[in-house]
């Protein structure tokens, strides 16, 4: 079974990165580069699908911040949507639920 499972769609000129598994020191960089390639072929817009997610570790956290960052850089836009409870309580111990664009799930990621 692979740690971390990424499926990718298209939505109302969105890109959706839907995850499955977990995010964290093994599978982060594997997902940096899914992506940072998303994101530099033109995919100004991307949906983060973390709604199954199970485990969100720092190096994690350091990838998606970076998607944030390289988003708001290069004038794209990044949501991370349906995020569980388990993997909230990481963002809210680190602050980054008031620092990074979230949405309850991947509608509200589209329309917002």
């Amino acid at each position: 079974m692979e740690l971390l499972t990424v499926s990718s769609s298209e939505r109302d000129g969105w890109t959706v990165l839907a995850l499955v598994g977990q995010l964290d020191v093994a599978t982060a960089p594997n997902f940096r580069e899914i992506l940072q390639e998303t994101q530099y072929s033109g995919e100004g817009r991307v949906v983060l699908d973390l709604s199954g997610l199970q485990f969100l570790d720092s190096f994690g956290l350091g990838v998606l911040v970076g998607g944030v960052k390289r988003a708001r850089s290069h004038g794209g836009r990044l949501v991370l949507a349906g995020v569980n409870d388990r993997v909230a309580q990481v963002f809210e111990l680190t602050g980054l639920d008031r620092a990074l664009p979230f949405a309850p799930d991947v509608d509200g990621a589209i329309g917002s």
